[in-house]
């Protein structure tokens, strides 16, 4: 992999009262990420990088690295682990990388409310509209318009007696929120690296980013996460910062197979799939081994893939996919593949692609909900 490093230019941290920890710690999280949670190799790069462009001399003569990874021990960010004899990160480092992705890929956007995707569709919601309708058995009384009610109970009352009907309750609509059940499958394979294109780290940071937005403002959601190559897998939320890509194949139907699996256990109205990838599907299972062809678009694989697609879309399961490869060739692949599935498609640059998958994890929770 080959990094191209630019001159240390402390302007930005001038004046917003960072410390030596803070600016290191930001710094050790991006090459955290990179490393795929290798700390010596993070320390590594981090010495290097002060070693070049003097990053600690800004500081306190008595604060260097060695300073830092102490206080980074005595903090919970990292732990001896006496059988691999190194350091590793715990679980707090980790969600310290998922918050940090969120802010750095969203922070431009506006957070949704805690637990709910809006659709233009009255019912039982979160946020009251200025309109009323009358009451039906079942509605919640807090949402009950009082000036509204009293106005029609007037009507037919007089002023010795007020005399209150059912059809005299108004109450306020609300914009009906759902929840959603979400796969999101990374591809880890070879050609996340290939040619010195680092794509597997901005991946993760989006696959990160959204898996913080859903547990923290989604919290009625589900989310599952699926890492595949030649094979596919399930991963846990802790463990997204810290993924490498492999010498792997990419094995689309296995992965797609396993998410939609997954959602034909899970009792929710909406069901998606998020697929992030950079290549062509190029092996499968046939026959208890594995069949693979990594010289242009296979048929036989991408017959397989399609009908995979056309699977989860009459198991009304939509797929959205995150190309992040130019080749024409393999646009072509996707638009195949997201006509077989009547999903979506964007073909990202790497800059963009958070921006994307927040405004589509937003907007594509419309639903009949009547």
């Amino acid at each position: 992999m080959k990094f191209r490093y630019l001159q240390w230019d402390d302007r930005y941290n001038r004046g917003k009262g960072k410390t030596p920890f803070d600016t290191l710690w930001e710094l050790f999280q991006e090459l955290l990420t990179i490393s795929g949670g290798d700390v010596p190799q993070a320390l590594r790069w981090l010495t290097e990088l002060d070693e070049e462009y003097g990053i600690t001399d800004q500081f306190d003569e008595n604060y260097g690295i060695g300073e830092f990874i102490e206080e980074m021990e005595n903090r919970g960010y990292l732990e001896f682990d006496a059988e691999q004899s190194a350091l590793i990160p715990t679980g707090k480092t980790s969600r310290s990388i998922r918050r940090k992705s969120l802010e750095e890929i969203f922070s431009q956007l506006n957070k949704g409310s805690i637990g709910g995707h809006k659709t233009p569709h009255s019912g039982k919601g979160l946020e009251r509209q200025p309109e009323t309708r009358s009451w039906h058995p079942g509605d919640d009384i807090s949402q009950i318009d009082s000036v509204g009610t009293m106005m029609n109970m007037l009507r037919h009352s007089n002023i010795d007696q007020f005399d209150l009907h059912e059809e005299d309750l108004e109450v306020y609509d609300t914009d009906h929120y759902t929840s959603a059940s979400t796969v999101l499958l990374i591809d880890l394979s070879h050609s996340m690296v290939l040619y010195g294109e680092d794509r597997i780290t901005p991946a993760k940071k989006v696959a990160m980013a959204l898996s913080e937005l859903i547990m923290t403002n989604y919290t009625n959601d589900s989310l599952d996460i699926i890492a595949f190559g030649n094979e596919a897998w399930k991963i846990e939320v802790k463990d997204l910062p810290f993924l490498k890509v492999g010498p792997y194949h990419t094995n689309t139907l296995h992965a797609l197979q396993m998410a939609r699996h997954i959602l034909q256990r899970r009792k929710f109205t909406n069901r998606q799939i998020f697929m992030i990838t950079d290549g062509k599907p190029s092996c499968m299972h046939e026959g208890g081994k594995l069949y693979k062809n990594s010289f242009g678009l296979d048929r036989k694989i991408v017959n397989k893939v399609l009908d995979e697609a056309v699977k989860c879309r009459r198991d009304q399961i939509d797929i959205t996919t995150f190309m992040i490869a130019r080749d024409p060739y393999l646009q072509n692949f996707v638009q195949e593949f997201t006509e077989a599935n009547k999903g979506r498609a964007y073909f990202a640059s790497l800059n963009n692609l958070g921006g994307y998958i927040f405004h589509d994890y937003i907007k594509n929770r419309v639903r009949n909900v009547r």
